[in-house]
């Protein structure tokens, strides 16, 4: 199963998260959508992409490691979670067709049983669709793990290649 998100435009603070109707967190899809669209906002406002990350995340905020790996996989590097936008690719510097229009795709295989969902999401810089983990607590579907920040193909105007 898979399913189609489309944002008109991607949070920058917590309250516009919270505004945005999928932030009921009820649908595994949109919480993983989301996951994307709030680390795109890393790269203008670390802050404010930790504070929102955390609201995605329920009961269990990030630890320091959690907020050091982020550094260290997003600095100089923005563009990783744009490239799970539609249209976003190397040659175009990542850049997603507006609307933002992401897929997101369900694992069939699901540790844990019916309190955690693993999704897909392809990156339009990698060869293998990215993993990430949601948890149900009572309705909602809260992040419990990305693995959605390994490095990708750079963008054409930082590749020696190119």
């Amino acid at each position: 199963m898979e399913k189609t998100l489309t944002f008109a435009a991607l949070p920058k603070t917590l309250a516009e998260l919270q505004a945005m109707p999928e932030s009921a967190l009820t649908d595994p899809f949109a919480t993983a959508a989301l996951t994307v669209a709030v680390l795109c906002r890393y790269g203008e406002d670390r802050n404010a992409c930790v504070e929102m990350l955390n609201y995605l995340r329920g009961p269990r905020p990030l630890s320091p490691f959690e907020v050091q790996f982020l550094r260290d996989r997003l600095g100089g590097k923005g563009y990783k979670p744009f490239s799970f936008f539609a249209g976003a690719i190397p040659i175009n510097e990542y850049t997603p067709n507006l609307p933002y229009t992401i897929t997101v795709r369900a694992n069939p295989v699901n540790p844990g049983g019916n309190d955690y969902r693993n999704m897909l999401l392809v990156s339009g810089g990698a060869d293998s669709p990215r993993p990430i983990t949601l948890r149900r607590r009572g309705e909602q579907w809260f992040l419990w793990e990305q693995m959605l920040l390994s490095d990708i193909r750079v963008p054409k105007s930082q590749d020696p290649w190119a």
